[in-house]
């Protein structure tokens, strides 16, 4: 039996055979962008259960009928900025996970981009062959395409392998703990960019892993904003903040500016720049 498991809003939702199942509670009780985006302005456990059926109804998401967007979805997310990069030559190989393949190394930056226009933070899934198919004929290899299981650290490795110099790779909240092991991985001669993504459910305990990433998304969470944002180079975003932590990252964002055709304020401020009336309002926070 077909089964995804993903985080969306920071619900574990797991789709079986095209049925969708929430596991847990979303962590977000409103969030701007997803009003927006999605016209929702309450979520709960049903609002979840629409969103993800509108991106499997729409997208294909976690179906043979999975769609690769390649337009700009969000002007500041992991994949744009990946891709772009890929397109300056500053990137040579991404390391991403796509619903249905598991994790795959990418040398194309539309696929980049397709992949991950439409992600959510995918937990395990299972083999989809036409997913799987159009990778593999569009600039990408699919790490394991027997189990379609999710490993950036071989990702990584294979990348290596692959004589790629400047690897990226994303990381969501709850394989976090990788993170220094993909930073003590490649030779003297490689570089690997971690983006740090899907964080809305992250703790305390994970914070010590964020720091050692290049980029990072704050999603939803309060915990990156007030222990993540103060490190920030800069910052990208004031709804949904992004963190860049590192030298290589902010060269690579201020390559990705230089591409961005979107008027852009640039400002010098204390780290971090949070409009409060802007900000998602997470569950816990509205209870207490």
């Amino acid at each position: 039996m077909a089964r995804h498991l993903f985080l969306c809003r920071g619900a574990k939702v797991c789709i079986c055979d095209n049925e969708i199942i929430l596991l847990t509670e979303p962590a977000v009780e409103r969030c701007p962008f997803v009003e927006s985006f999605y016209g929702v302005s309450e979520i709960d456990e049903e609002a979840v259960r629409r969103i993800v059926r509108y991106k499997v109804d729409h997208f294909g998401f976690c179906s043979p009928k999975r769609k690769f967007i390649r337009e700009k979805v969000v002007i500041f997310g992991s994949s744009e900025i990946i891709s772009a990069c890929m397109r300056l030559g500053l990137i040579d190989a991404a390391v991403v996970v796509c619903d249905g393949a598991g994790t795959v190394v990418a040398t194309d930056a539309e696929l980049v981009q397709g992949i991950g226009s439409i992600m959510n933070g995918v937990l395990e899934t299972s083999p989809i062959k036409e997913v799987i198919s159009y990778i593999s004929s569009h600039g990408g290899e699919v790490l394991d395409p027997e189990n379609a299981s999710i490993d950036q650290i071989n990702g990584v490795r294979h990348a290596i392998s692959m004589g790629f110099k400047r690897i990226a790779v994303t990381v969501i909240a709850p394989n976090s703990h990788i993170i220094p092991k993909l930073r003590s991985l490649p030779p003297n001669d490689v570089i690997v960019i971690i983006f740090s993504t899907c964080n809305t459910v992250v703790g305390e305990n994970e914070v010590k892993f964020l720091k050692e990433a290049d980029i990072v998304c704050a999603s939803a969470s309060q915990t990156v904003r007030e222990k993540i944002g103060p490190k920030a180079l800069i910052q990208l975003g004031v709804t949904i903040p992004v963190f860049v932590l590192t030298d290589i990252g902010k060269r690579l964002v201020l390559a990705y500016i230089q591409e961005c055709e979107e008027p852009l304020l640039i400002s010098r401020v204390k780290m971090p720049f949070i409009l409060e009336d802007k900000q998602p309002v997470s569950r816990r926070k509205r209870e207490e």
